[in-house]
């Protein structure tokens, strides 16, 4: 503690001098924790007693106070040499053991508040509590380095059960692959089965059909020499009638259910091409967000690593946990925005998908005079069979005349076999990575493609293509734009600038 003896008031400064305030300011270079001021209420001089902190640093303060007030020659032994004519200046001390003897106010409350210590005794405490701290930190870093060691040992078996968990799914994910190929393979063989099956009963039905046919008329060109001859030709003529209708609603049935058999395998067939294309598409959307959640949980775990650090009060490990934390929001406010963007943009690129449909349907009505089909952008009819393949090989079979006919009736014989939903010779392949749909080969319309020629096949097949590509619901011929240049659709740039271009022209020929 520090004392502060001969404090003139004068009456205008009286409140000023009396408020500890002013003086934790006038000292605040010494860092003292309060000041206590003694006044006698018939005295105008007044005393003090500085407080500093107890340890090290408060004495070392404590010192600097003395030599500030020794410098000017105020200090405890001025003081005791003017004693009787100090003046107005204040003088001040550290307290010592015959300040806690004297008489007093200052005395009584040294005696009350202080203790008196040595310099010895302040070093011993001061070590005493190093060791204590050092003591206390060294329990908390073995605490630390358990709850790491622990952490680790977690860390390392979760990542462990991660791995095998991977492992895991791609072993899985391989031997679906492999069943679905599997299913799809037995799927071919049970069909073609099946088809087989079908075409045996239906042979053997044709054969006793005529078989039956060839009785009737044996019997029909027999005479009954006798009434029970003829009663007996009777008889069998029913019996054959009953047989022979018995028959005919045994081959309808079996059309009827062969047609079914084919629309149900077909119907199989397409269910599972759209269940495959959905499998894959969930495989991509879930290594997606296994691949997220995997860094957000690695994330996370090394965050928890740092928080047991930081007991060290160490500030590098506290700066890294910031940047962790940071570095984990930003994470996920970064998944948050990606997927409100994705939505976002889902429902834009829908707008405007209709609205670029809507132009084309426009565009296409509009210039249908303007875009020809000898330009180099005009309007494709897609799905609609090239009748010149047709013409160029009937040709060579018929006269001109004849050619011609037999042309366009073939022709539009196989324009109307495209509009059949139920003709779709595709099948589903993988080829690496992706789905291809390719021609069936062995399909019977094929197959008769085939015979007429590779012209006819190639015009059938790539009007058959346009449709499944362009309009596999409707099955029927629609208008598009196409760059006839380039052998592809035209966009609707290409489209719009080729119109502008042409009403140009048509604008300088009329001036």
């Amino acid at each position: 503690m520090g004392i502060v003896v001969n404090i003139v008031m004068e009456p205008k400064d009286k409140e000023s001098m009396l408020d500890s305030g002013y003086w934790l300011k006038r000292f605040a270079i010494y860092k003292p924790l309060e000041v206590h001021i003694f006044c006698d209420e018939h005295n105008s001089i007044a005393q003090a007693i500085v407080k500093f902190n107890c340890d090290w640093n408060g004495f070392m303060n404590a010192t600097e106070f003395e030599k500030s007030f020794e410098t000017e020659h105020r200090g405890k032994k001025d003081w005791n040499a003017q004693r009787r004519h100090p003046g107005s200046k204040i003088y001040g001390w550290c307290a010592r053991a015959d300040d806690n003897d004297t008489e007093g106010p200052v005395g009584e409350y040294l005696r009350k508040e202080g203790k008196l210590k040595t310099i010895s005794d302040l070093v011993k405490e001061e070590n005493q509590n190093k060791n204590t701290i050092v003591t206390n930190l060294a329990s908390k870093i073995d605490l630390t380095n358990e709850n790491l060691n622990e952490l680790e040992y977690k860390f390392n078996e979760k990542n462990l059960s991660l791995s095998r968990m991977l492992e895991e799914k791609d072993r899985l994910h391989y031997a679906f692959v492999e069943e679905t190929r599997k299913m799809q393979r037995h799927s071919r063989e049970n069909i073609r089965r099946i088809l087989e099956e079908q075409e045996n009963l239906s042979h053997e039905l044709e054969t006793k059909k005529r078989k039956i046919d060839i009785w009737s008329k044996e019997l029909n060109k027999r005479e009954a020499l006798t009434e029970r001859e003829r009663q007996k030709l009777d008889e069998d003529r029913r019996k054959n009638e009953q047989r022979n209708n018995s028959l005919q609603l045994a081959s309808i049935e079996q059309k009827k259910a062969d047609e079914n058999v084919l629309r149900l395998v077909e119907e199989q067939k397409r269910e599972k091409e759209e269940a495959l294309k959905k499998i894959l598409k969930l495989k991509e959307e879930l290594d997606a967000k296994q691949k997220l959640e995997m860094e957000i949980a690695d994330l996370k775990g090394k965050l928890q690593v740092m928080k047991h650090l930081g007991d060290a009060d160490d500030a590098a490990v506290k700066k890294k946990m910031e940047e962790m934390n940071d570095e984990l929001k930003d994470k996920l406010e970064d998944l948050g925005d990606l997927e409100d963007l994705n939505t976002t943009l889902i429902t834009k690129e829908r707008q405007s998908n209709d609205e670029l449909q809507e132009a084309r349907k426009e565009l296409i009505q509009g210039f249908q005079d303007l875009l020809g089909a000898r330009t180099n952008i005009g309007i494709k009819r897609m799905g609609e069979i090239d009748v010149k393949s047709f013409q160029n090989a009937c040709k060579q079979k018929y006269s001109p005349d004849e050619a011609e006919v037999q042309a366009m009736t073939q022709c539009s014989s196989w324009q109307e076999h495209l509009k059949n939903p139920n003709w779709h010779p595709f099948k589903i392949i993988n080829v690496g990575e992706t789905i291809q749909e390719i021609i069936i080969e062995e399909d019977e319309k094929v197959k008769e493609l085939k015979e007429k020629g590779d012209e006819i096949y190639s015009a059938v097949i790539t009007a058959l293509k346009e449709l499944n590509e362009y309009n596999p619901s409707g099955r029927y011929v629609i208008s598009e734009l196409w760059n006839f240049k380039e052998g592809r659709k035209a966009t609707l740039k290409e489209a719009i600038a080729y119109a502008v271009s042409n009403i140009t022209k048509l604008k300088r020929k009329r001036t």
